[in-house]
């Protein structure tokens, strides 16, 4: 049995344990979302990739409530998986991983933590309460630290997900023109610019030859006009700080592209690393980090990379 099959059954265990106590929000779905984005990176195996196919498999449980029949089948499965005591210690990384988010483990979190621990011997029905109660404090954090972003009504969801398209749509509200593109592709490529900046401002400072460049893809990649490419770029470049939700960033442009569209944007991360003379070893590893977390192989990764020479 595979690593991942147990973290994706973890992970719907994890949903039906939200869904609980009743209703959930639109913001805690999301912030929902943002944690189980990660769940695929942890415990000894970090390279495991999730398909969109494997998340749309998740986003079902997110749809509509989990009822008791559905959770006692969810933790059924759980216990069939955690067989031996890998098993166990992977799905206890991944409930780690899952609290520390935030970089904020509480002591309540902890002894819940530890209860999970002792109960997983013998996984049965208490162990679900236990992961609703552990997973209620980093949704709840979670789910504050968006709540407190500006709110501009009608692009208040933008924002929160993707501020690079935000405050492009602000600029061209106040400037009163359009790029004359769908705003699906408008989106998409300001996700794209937000991390190719990301990039490019692992050094701390984005160099004109890097900013070039930037512009350069986002023109090819979109037939913008250079105009239109600068402005997202421009803004791309203001926003990168720590303030910039790398956890949306990733997954909005994960659920937004297919697998020829992200493959061929690590060729893009690349040369826009490579565009001030040589990939530093840093922006080597931003890139790493970045191919992984939207759900793109070692393989793949490295193939990109040897395209620079």
């Amino acid at each position: 049995m595979s690593d991942k099959e147990l973290i994706m059954t973890l992970a719907k265990v994890i949903i039906a344990a939200a869904w609980a106590d009743g209703d959930i929000t639109i913001q805690e779905v999301n912030s929902l979302k943002d944690l189980l984005f990660r769940l695929p990176h942890v415990g000894s195996d970090q390279e495991m990739q999730m398909t969109a196919r494997e998340w749309a498999r998740l986003e079902i449980y997110l749809e509509t409530p989990v009822e008791a029949a559905e959770r006692a089948r969810l933790v059924n499965e759980l216990q069939a998986r955690l067989r031996t005591p890998k098993d166990r210690a992977l799905a206890l990384a991944a409930l780690e991983d899952l609290i520390q988010a935030d970089g904020i483990v509480t002591d309540a979190e902890r002894a819940v933590s530890e209860k999970i621990r002792n109960s997983l011997e013998g996984v049965d029905l208490s162990i679900f309460g236990q992961i609703g109660r552990l997973i209620r404090g980093p949704v709840q954090r979670r789910t504050a630290v968006v709540a407190n972003a500006p709110n501009r009504e009608e692009y208040f969801d933008d924002y929160v997900k993707n501020k690079v398209y935000y405050k492009v749509r602000q600029r061209l509200n106040w400037d009163g023109t359009e790029l004359g593109i769908p705003e699906a592709d408008l989106r998409k490529l300001s996700l794209a610019g937000g991390l190719m900046a990301r990039v490019a401002y692992v050094d701390q400072v984005v160099t004109d030859d890097e900013f070039a460049m930037m512009i350069n893809a986002l023109k090819a990649g979109w037939d913008i006009s250079p105009e239109s490419a600068s402005l997202v770029a421009e803004i791309a470049v203001s926003e990168i700080s720590d303030d910039l939700d790398y956890f949306r960033l990733v997954r909005e442009f994960f659920t937004s592209t297919n697998d020829n569209e992200r493959i061929g944007f690590l060729d893009t991360l690349f040369a826009v690393a490579a565009a001030d003379g040589e990939v530093s070893a840093n922006e080597s590893v931003e890139i790493r980090h970045i191919a992984r977390s939207i759900g793109l192989s070692q393989q793949q990764f490295v193939e990109a990379k040897a395209k620079i020479g």
